[in-house]
């Protein structure tokens, strides 16, 4: 039986209107203007209302080059819904206003059967955004293509429980036609997120946050989960899919991705190639 995940943000988050959805993604993808690479196996990109970061996401899925991608694994933290686990969809088929997307139902069977997974259900997977606002750009550069996905609702997750799911989903990540989407904003700055870090060596605070989200990207970009764990206990900086980078590190050898304020930021993890420079987002 089918069972459908409405592009529930679609209309508020952005645009319901397939065509002028169309042009916005269009018009991101060419302004990033960059050249399409089948070493680059993973994005980390943002998950905010397009206005805010639909450019910025396009340096991410920009990098990605469809040809023999069949599976894309969506890894998102969860918003609204307090779980310690991951958690994987019920739907059989994510919508977005210019295409659906149907779930390896192959895929979500074995990572069931692992017995670590529990599974949300549709009114969580609808009310959560950060996988959805990744759909859009998935069905824009997938087009023509056909691919499955495998979204995952990354939990409140333990240092252990981060790489025990990286170890399941390694297996994945070694095999080429496989694809992982991981979905983070940076730095929530501003009394309304508790947060308020500064340093005044930096200048404004803008420069502070920056510096602060650079230094963090940086880290990411070594593929090291245990720095990337240091640096959040040390700074804890306020990045939303910090469990998702986390899983996704732990699962992968990539060594390269790369008032108040939101920050994002997009990388690309590309394949280490004996013989070749490491590449740098």
């Amino acid at each position: 039986m089918e069972r459908v995940r409405r592009a529930a943000h679609a209309g508020s988050w952005y645009t319901d209107n397939a065509r002028k959805l169309e042009e916005e993604l269009d018009g991101w993808l060419r302004a990033a203007d960059l050249t399409k690479s089948p070493d680059v196996r993973a994005v980390i990109a943002p998950h905010a209302g397009y206005s805010y970061s639909g450019r910025c996401a396009a340096y991410a899925f920009g990098n990605i080059d469809p040809t023999n991608i069949s599976r894309v694994f969506l890894l998102g933290p969860s918003h609204h819904y307090y779980t310690p686990k991951c958690a994987l969809t019920r739907a059989t088929v994510y919508s977005t206003p210019i295409g659906d997307l149907p779930v390896d139902q192959e895929v979500i069977e074995e990572l069931t059967a692992t017995g670590k997974f529990e599974f949300m259900d549709l009114s969580v997977d609808e009310a959560e955004h950060s996988m959805e606002m990744h759909l859009p750009y998935l069905s824009k550069v997938f087009q023509g293509h056909t691919i499955k996905v495998v979204p995952i609702l990354v939990g409140a997750l333990s240092s252990q429980n981060e790489a025990m799911y990286g170890q399941l989903l390694s297996k994945y990540v070694d095999d080429p036609k496989n694809f992982f989407s991981v979905s983070s904003d940076f730095c929530h700055w501003g009394s309304r997120f508790s947060y308020t870090y500064y340093d005044k060596k930096h200048g404004a605070i803008h420069k502070s946050i920056e510096a602060l989200d650079r230094m963090g990207m940086e880290i990411i970009e070594t593929g090291d989960p245990d720095t990337f764990k240091q640096y959040l206990q040390e700074y804890e900086n306020t990045i939303c899919g910090r469990h998702p980078i986390s899983v996704f590190l732990h699962s992968s050898q990539c060594k390269s991705m790369r008032d108040s304020s939101v920050s994002y930021a997009s990388a690309a993890a590309k394949v280490d190639i004996p013989g070749e420079e490491e590449y740098k987002d």
